[in-house]
């Protein structure tokens, strides 16, 4: 196993990490309440899960549009999608996963080996999420949805290319080509021992079991943040700080956006040389995540009454209450989610629209979206 730093800290800091621990575990107990009985929950968690996706990206330095987004897991691309965007989409798809399994699946050992993406790890107990069906020709954003794993490849492949171009020119010589199944050397650090790696952060997560679990999710992310067990797996250490609140019942009527949270908080205290500052200030993004969703949630709340107001003598055959409900669920539509979702043509979508008054986002005269801001 590696000789690496992470470890708990022995004692704990408690002086310092006391008021932004009862800070974070009242907060998380005021959104996950007020989420239980919800009439928007679904809705809600349908757009935090965007939120937090983007935002995990975010703090890995790169800049990825809600909009774009929402448009790529829909299947309505408007362009290529780019490597960013389909890293983001990677993400958003691993946080639907550990929010549909059961609350210990993303920590278990068929759960970790899934969300490595393993090749044969298949977890039985979870449903897997079918993919959007394609577009049909002629329909609003009619360019094809390509597999994201696929573009990840491809972008991989472009990268490595460049790198060897360099050193050929260089003067270097090339190395020899990776037999099928190993790992590409020019991609992956080769002397990454992964495995081991884990296994010392799963100690460190069974060593918090008698730690409130708002804390253990804190030291559980600082521990992924100084071992770094996976290699190109962004976001993935908060999605299981997250995973572990719910597995140890802190939340259970949403798995908790982390990454937004840490938005929240400077980099220069999340990256402090002192642990006890970096402890604080996961405490900190924990209690920020779950502020800033209490005020989204009632946001939503009031925008979804006032548009219920207007469907007031309104014939019960009128599509307005599922257009509603559509949008309170999503940052963005376009015509085409819209006619897809409710079945209806396009020009009818835009005509529900116009009558519902909904706010344009994207300032374009083509391609347009619309959404609750």
């Amino acid at each position: 196993m590696p000789s690496l730093s992470a470890r708990l800290p022995d004692p704990l800091p408690w002086r310092e990490l006391a008021r932004p621990l009862v800070r974070a575990e009242d907060a998380l107990a005021r959104l996950d309440e007020r989420l239980r009985t919800s009439p928007i929950r679904d809705g809600w968690i349908t757009r935090t899960d965007f939120a937090d996706a983007a935002a995990a990206l975010w703090l890995e330095g790169e800049l990825v549009h809600i909009e774009d987004l929402v448009l790529h897991d829909a299947g309505m691309d408007i362009r290529a999608p780019t490597h960013e965007l389909s890293r983001t989409h990677a993400i958003l798809r691993a946080r639907r996963r550990i929010a549909d399994a059961a609350p210990d699946w993303a920590l278990s050992p068929a759960g970790l080996e899934a969300l490595r993406g393993r090749a044969g790890a298949v977890d039985t107990s979870y449903p897997e999420v079918e993919d959007p069906e394609p577009v049909e020709h002629g329909q609003a954003f009619d360019l094809p949805n390509a597999d994201d794993e696929e573009f990840s490849e491809l972008f991989a492949s472009v990268d490595a290319a460049i790198a060897q171009a360099g050193k050929t020119l260089a003067g270097e010589r090339r190395p020899p080509a990776p037999a099928a199944g190993e790992r590409d050397p020019l991609i992956y650090d080769l002397d990454w021992d992964e495995d081991a790696r884990l296994a010392e952060w799963h100690a460190i997560v069974d060593q918090t079991r008698d730690l409130p679990s708002t804390l253990a999710a804190a030291l559980v992310h600082e521990a992924w943040s100084t071992i770094e067990p996976l290699q190109r797996a962004p976001g993935l250490g908060r999605l299981l700080a997250g995973a572990l609140l719910r597995e140890r019942g802190k939340t259970r009527a949403h798995l908790p956006c982390l990454a937004e949270g840490a938005k929240a908080v400077p980099r220069e205290r999340r990256r402090n040389r002192d642990a006890a500052t970096r402890l604080v200030a996961e405490l900190d993004a924990i209690a920020a995540a779950a502020e800033e969703g209490l005020k989204q949630h009632d946001r939503w709340l009031l925008a979804r009454t006032l548009l219920l107001r207007k469907l007031d003598r309104r014939r019960s055959t009128s599509r307005l209450p599922e257009l509603i409900e559509f949008v309170i669920s999503r940052p963005l539509v376009s015509a085409g989610m819209i006619a897809k979702e409710l079945d209806i043509t396009p020009r009818a979508a835009q005509n529900l629209v116009a009558e519902l008054g909904l706010r344009e986002a994207t300032g374009r005269e083509r391609y347009r979206a619309w959404g609750i801001l």
